[in-house]
């Protein structure tokens, strides 16, 4: 992926971080930008060459710098990531308007903002957009309706930009499923619950995106969420 220029955010850990060390490991000029502004620090340490921006992606100003400034470090743009996302788990009745609507703006419109102001920089270069869901856009847990609309929302979201943006840009979303991000203690009852045998890691979600970014692999796949989930959410599980 040389000279191919991608924005990642949330790129400081978790999905995020392993996305990033994937694509700069093949080469890729990376902009990234997250919250947490001493672990983009540590990021453009690790990973020479990277831009970095702290800032907030539920911000349209945020966004169109973040924009910006990858294409006047690196000519354009190729790809957008848009990864970052946030959960508040707080029952329905004590759910504030507040908290609500920060869950959506960071989780779902950050998507609309970069895919607004990224579509004239991807348009240029044929790029791809890549929206990360969840499968819990599909399966719920209690007292998480503002994750779960989110992420049900990028769902929806990816096939319309995919036909709104198309034929020039191609967007899809990944659908991850449990990925350990913290280092859990994770026993062999959680493991056993994915039909491949374990939980899932963050490298696993990067290779997927690797996966939608390359053109001359998945150029026929838009508008597409792509399930990375070990198989979770195809096995049936009863309580004893």
């Amino acid at each position: 992926m040389k000279q191919y220029s991608v924005i990642v955010t949330g790129a400081a850990s978790g999905i995020g971080k392993a996305t990033a060390e994937h694509l700069h490991a093949e080469g890729a000029l990376l902009t990234l930008t997250d919250v947490d502004a001493k672990g983009l620090q540590r990021m453009e340490r690790r990973l020479k060459g990277v831009h970095v921006l702290a800032g907030d992606v539920a911000d349209e100003d945020h966004v169109k710098e973040t924009v910006a400034a990858a294409r006047k470090t690196f000519g354009g743009v190729h790809g957008i990531v848009c990864n970052a996302g946030i959960m508040k788990r707080t029952p329905v009745e004590k759910l504030s308007l507040v908290d609500w609507q920060r869950v959506l703006g960071v989780n779902l419109t950050q998507s609309f903002l970069f895919a607004k102001h990224g579509a004239a920089a991807l348009r240029r270069t044929g790029g791809t957009l890549v929206l990360i869901t969840s499968t819990r856009g599909f399966m719920s847990e209690p007292d998480t309706e503002a994750y779960m609309a989110s992420k049900g929302g990028l769902f929806a979201l990816a096939h319309a930009l995919a036909i709104s943006l198309g034929p020039k840009v191609r967007v899809n979303a990944i659908a991850p499923g449990w990925i350990d991000v913290d280092n859990e203690k994770l026993r062999a009852k959680d493991h056993a619950q994915h039909p491949v045998g374990r939980v899932g890691v963050p490298g696993d979600v990067a290779e997927s995106v690797l996966f939608l970014l390359d053109k001359k692999r998945s150029g026929f796949i838009t508008g597409q969420t792509l399930v990375v989930d070990g198989g979770m959410t195809r096995k049936m599980i009863y309580v004893e």
